[in-house]
């Protein structure tokens, strides 16, 4: 990535940073696009050039882990596919800089105002979208990886498909645990158990 792609990858970040914090503490109702430009220091045009609704620029921050996780998958080395898809996803649902920048200073209540945004209809609906864009894209990483083609082979579809379907509860997971599970422990117990058949529990 060149200086003028990693900037713009910034401001991107550091826009759908700032929508989720700032629908987080006020409600997303009470939060305008020109609230979401002010807080990443950046002008109401540029956040247009970015995201056409705030609801998008939140659902943005899903959307770049999950097509970095496609990305990862296709930078690992040679080894088994489910051990890179997991330093794959690992690797990307970490802290970032726009965290770094703005860190979450009360937990529980942090995670409360996210189950809630996560409810609003217009954030359902592009967090759909985006799971259905980084779908399509890590099943082409895993195509790559596996010597299949995705327009023809089940394969690598199904792989995606799981693989959003466990970092989806994963997340959920995380949001109603009490005190809140970390992610990254959650996703790992949650590919062993995937890369296993997902036995049944035990008592």
């Amino acid at each position: 990535m060149g200086l003028r792609e990693r900037k713009k990858a910034e401001t991107r970040a550091a826009l759908s940073w700032a929508a989720i914090r700032l629908a987080v503490e006020r409600g997303f109702d009470n939060v305008k696009m020109e609230d979401i430009a002010e807080a990443a220091g950046v002008s109401p045009r540029t956040f247009n050039n970015y995201f056409s609704s705030k609801a998008e620029a939140i659902a943005a921050r899903h959307l770049d882990r999950c097509l970095g996780v496609a990305e990862a998958l296709r930078e690992r080395p040679a080894e088994p596919l489910w051990d890179a898809v997991l330093r794959a996803v690992l690797s990307r649902f970490g802290p970032d800089a726009a965290v770094a920048a703005h860190p979450v200073t009360d937990a529980a209540r942090w995670t409360a105002g996210v189950r809630v945004v996560l409810a609003e209809p217009a954030v359902q609906g592009e967090m759909l979208r985006a799971g259905a864009i980084a779908e399509a894209e890590i099943a082409a990483a895993i195509a790559d990886r596996t010597g299949t083609d995705p327009r023809q082979d089940f394969y690598p579809h199904l792989a995606a498909s799981a693989l959003m379907a466990v970092t989806n509860a994963a997340m959920a997971h995380h949001l109603r645990s009490d005190p809140p599970v970390p992610v990254s422990g959650l996703l790992t117990d949650a590919l062993a158990q995937l890369v296993a058949g997902l036995p049944a529990p035990t008592s």
